[in-house]
């Protein structure tokens, strides 16, 4: 079982010691992703929606690198700061998938820096013809 790292190459500095994605036997495992300014790796707070669609961009990226896109993803794990914040990060996040949405669990958690949502990811590599 071979696993490469997937680091998207506008990210810059990382806020840990992890990889952004990792693909194995054709799947890719997108680490928690946030709020975050990817060249200095600081929180970029706004709201609910805000903070959503920021974090969905930066995982769109890093499964872009990984030779994937939104299409592919079959679950995501979410976290919310504020369970609270559910309807206006449900509306976001939504837009985000098109046809068959993944499944997901959506949670609320502790999270670090002030952050209002983490979302990870797992999705399957395109079969080639």
């Amino acid at each position: 079982m071979a696993k490469v790292a997937v680091h998207h190459p506008e990210q810059g500095k990382s806020t840990g010691n992890y990889s952004e994605a990792v693909v194995c036997d054709g799947w890719v495992f997108v680490s928690g992703h946030a709020s975050l300014d990817m060249n200095t790796g600081e929180v970029v707070s706004g709201t609910i929606e805000e903070e959503t669609r920021r974090t969905l961009q930066h995982i769109e990226r890093v499964l872009q690198a990984a030779g994937c896109t939104l299409d592919d993803v079959v679950k995501c794990s979410c976290h919310l700061a504020d369970i609270r914040d559910y309807d206006g990060f449900d509306r976001t996040y939504g837009g985000f998938f098109a046809g068959v949405a993944p499944a997901r669990c959506t949670v609320q958690s502790g999270l670090w820096g002030g952050l209002k949502v983490e979302i990870e990811a797992i999705a399957r590599m395109p079969q080639k013809s």
